[in-house]
């Protein structure tokens, strides 16, 4: 059989079916309970940690470029290496996480991450630096989108986004608590100390094999139906067990369209461009890029405009910039407690639309002031963090399990993309010797044009079973 083409089209697909609709009413009709937070928190600091070790290079770059004296392509290749490894290992994962098990693929990318940050500790000159940052990329790239397919899977669709999201701020959380960690240990201990620390939770791999049941839904997708029945009985024994009541009534099965065996089910990398997955896959990756590139675009350079453009001190910049970065966070949370109401759809539009309205107004007044700066960008950061978010609770719905974590991790490599050219088309811009003007109206316009995308044609799924919504 064809790696691309769905178990459906064996002659056993009618009981795979039946385990496979039976397992998606069991997730429908279980509460949110203790064990759901415990395991969103083990994965939830899993992914913590991974932000964490993202941003270290960072603030380890200055001792890097004074103990080794790096030039500026050095600096540059240090800074890049993690996000080339990072989209490669996205795009890998997804693969292995649909083959393999999204909890398996979670512990081996997690376990990597500590060995090489502990590895990074004993490393005296540059290249054996960059091939582990290089490595590190892997397995940071791997977890985050796999995570995210995990998480969507033990879910029920009821408020599924204001569950999903409150479990992915520890993204943006990671992200601004390694900056806080790193700007007192760095100068205090040395950049080695501070990678010494981040190899730590390397050791939640073994919590997470233990802990953490794998999914039942992917268990039944890859044929697997006793072990997926046994595992989906275990965790509605520890839903009850920690609501203290019996479960509610088992609903009746949804029976999605399937294929029949002359038209087997398309999976793996052609499966996302096919049928009404294509669509799905062109509009999400439209909006991963865009929101992405106005991310990096502005955040990467915001201290380096604060300092030559207007000439604030670095001490002063990096706190301008850190104002900017804490009202993402704020944005982050407000996309939570909403995206059930208002819909993924709207979340998109508006969130996006009101952060292009914003760097447009910026560009408009001119941004003589780094007042204005740090007001209008910081309010356009409400936008954009709380449009990408969203977008790790948005993607895992489009696909079937049998190509939901390949999906994630297509969505991850186009972020990485983004992640990459928003800077460095910033810096072009910027460089030009028109101020920053142009840069603002640049990534208004591709904010701008994110939105109209996810406006005119995202599927909305808010509170609908993923069964439902990807047959």
């Amino acid at each position: 059989m064809s790696p691309d083409i769905s178990q459906d089209a064996s002659p056993d697909a009618a009981p795979a079916r039946a385990t496979r609709a039976s397992i998606a009413a069991r997730f429908e009709r279980l509460p949110l309970s203790r064990w759901h937070v415990t395991v969103r928190l083990i994965v939830g600091v899993v992914t913590f940690f991974e932000a964490f070790d993202q941003l270290l290079i960072a603030y380890a770059l200055p001792e890097l470029r004074r103990e080794w004296h790096l030039t500026t392509g050095d600096a540059t290749a240090v800074l890049t290496v993690g996000s080339v490894g990072m989209l490669i290992g996205a795009l890998l994962s997804g693969r292995l996480a649909d083959r393999f098990g999204r909890v398996r693929v979670i512990a081996y990318c997690v376990a990597a991450s500590g060995a090489v940050s502990l590895a990074l500790t004993a490393c005296t000159s540059l290249s054996p630096f960059l091939a582990l940052r290089f490595v590190q990329g892997l397995a940071i790239g791997g977890e985050v989108p796999v995570a995210a397919a995990f998480i969507s899977e033990i879910t029920r669709s009821f408020k599924r986004g204001r569950f999903v999201l409150l479990y992915e701020l520890v993204f943006p959380a990671g992200l601004t608590i390694g900056a806080l960690a790193a700007a007192w240990v760095v100068p205090a201990a040395g950049w080695r100390v501070m990678f010494a620390i981040a190899a730590v939770p390397g050791l939640l791999a073994f919590l997470v094999q233990r802990k953490v049941p794998e999914s039942p839904r992917w268990l039944a997708d890859r044929g697997r139906l006793a072990e997926a029945e046994t595992v989906m009985a275990g965790i509605e024994a520890k839903v009850s067990a920690a609501t203290g009541e019996p479960l509610p009534p088992l609903g009746a099965p949804a029976t999605p369209a399937h294929p029949s065996s002359a038209d087997p089910a398309p999976s793996g990398m052609r499966g996302l461009f096919t049928g009404r997955y294509r669509r799905r896959t062109v509009v999400v990756g439209a909006i991963w890029f865009t929101g992405y590139f106005v991310n990096y675009g502005i955040t990467s350079w915001l201290p380096s405009i604060y300092k030559d453009e207007y000439g604030l001190t670095l001490s002063d910049a990096l706190l301008y910039s850190t104002v900017t970065s804490l009202a993402g966070l704020l944005g982050c949370l407000l996309v939570a407690l909403t995206v059930d109401v208002l819909g993924r759809r709207k979340i998109f539009a508006i969130f996006l639309g009101g952060a292009a309205a914003l760097l447009l107004t910026l560009a408009a007044l001119g941004a003589h002031t780094p007042a204005q700066v740090l007001i209008w960008t910081s309010l356009s950061a409400v936008g954009f963090f709380g449009a990408n978010i969203c977008l790790y609770l948005y993607t895992p719905e489009l696909y079937p399990t049998r190509m939901r974590a390949l999906g994630c991790s297509v969505g991850g490599a186009v972020n990485r993309l983004g992640v990459i050219l928003g800077p460095i088309l910033v810096g072009m811009v910027y460089a030009a010797g028109d101020g920053v003007t142009p840069v603002f109206v640049m990534l208004g316009a591709v904010a701008l044009a994110g939105a109209v995308v996810a406006g005119a044609f995202a599927e909305e799924t808010a509170n609908r079973p993923l069964e439902e919504i990807s047959p």
